[in-house]
């Protein structure tokens, strides 16, 4: 399994998940992405620790919790899922838009750090 980065350096540089994703290379996705690469992996931590101390939750709910637009939290939630760190529950709750959202948890790996 992959470890977070923890460095800088190792914050913006890296495939996917490791650094933030595009769809496309040249278009919005890839600016995108390149604007938040500084911050995804601060983000992504962020995410996990409120998810511990929180519970169960939305990537909407958590992105209300931590201050944060769900703009860069929901996609942080896709990096986390392909790296093992989170995973789906059955549950699902609306989201700001209305829609049927999933309820994500930590796996039982990134709940072992806490412990």
């Amino acid at each position: 399994m992959n470890a977070l980065p923890t460095s800088p350096a190792e914050q913006s540089v890296g495939p996917y998940p490791l650094a933030p994703g595009a769809k496309e290379r040249g278009g919005a996705s890839a600016a995108s992405a390149a604007m938040i690469s500084g911050r995804a992996a601060t983000l992504r931590a962020r995410v996990i620790v409120a998810l511990a101390m929180a519970g169960n939750m939305t990537a909407d709910e958590t992105a209300a919790l931590l201050g944060e637009s769900v703009l860069s939290v929901r996609p942080r939630f896709t990096e986390l899922f392909a790296l093992g760190e989170i995973e789906k529950t059955a549950e699902r709750r609306p989201n700001t838009s209305g829609h049927d959202a999933t309820v994500w948890k930590l796996t039982p790996t990134a709940t072992r750090k806490f412990a």
